[in-house]
């Protein structure tokens, strides 16, 4: 079974994000590689080895009132080069593109975030604006991406990944547009359980 991990992206969308990008709500460089599932590049190089990586899905949805920890999450069943992702929820309870969404969402603690590079990992995935709130998000990427790790945000439909694979691991494919001279990547996600 494939599930499109995705923001199914619509021209009400389109407009919505121009506009909080026009009214200073979001960064300017959003105004196409940030739109939708994408990743920031942090001038880094995505391998094409990327592409196919075996994923574990951590459901941390309950946590809101403090950042998510490394003992949130089964952290054991980590190994190098997997695609960690996080279901928070985030997206489910805040439209995508909604001044609400890029607002207030939860975090990564920067002591998972060291714990997952070093554990190598290849990417780490999350279905809100990025790992971690405005002021800290740009410093986690670059972080992440200065040890070969790409972080892939805006992710859709986590939670049926979370009915279907019940803890197992399953592969997810990453396809990032061939764009050069952009901050961020859109792509598309697909994860094969």
């Amino acid at each position: 079974m494939k599930i499109d991990l995705s923001v199914t992206l619509t021209e009400d969308i389109l407009q919505s994000f121009f506009q909080l990008d026009a009214a200073g709500q979001i960064p300017p460089v959003g105004k196409f590689g940030h739109i939708g599932t994408h990743f920031d590049a942090m001038d880094k190089t995505f391998s094409l080895d990327n592409t196919e990586r075996e994923g574990i899905l951590f459901d941390v949805s309950h946590i809101r009132d403090r950042e998510i920890e490394v003992t949130d999450i089964a952290s054991a069943t980590i190994q190098e080069n997997d695609f960690i992702l996080f279901h928070t929820g985030w997206l489910q309870e805040n439209s995508y593109g909604s001044p609400g969404y890029f607002k207030n969402h939860p975090e990564l603690s920067q002591a998972l975030i060291t714990y997952l590079v070093n554990k190598k990992v290849s990417l780490i995935g999350v279905d809100m604006a990025g790992i971690r709130q405005a002021a800290g998000h740009a410093q986690a990427d670059q972080y992440c991406a200065d040890h070969h790790i790409f972080v892939i945000e805006n992710l859709a439909n986590l939670d049926m990944v979370l009915q279907k694979a019940q803890g197992r691991r399953f592969l997810v494919h990453t396809y990032p547009v061939n764009y050069a001279g952009l901050s961020g990547l859109p792509c598309r996600v697909v994860a094969e359980i």
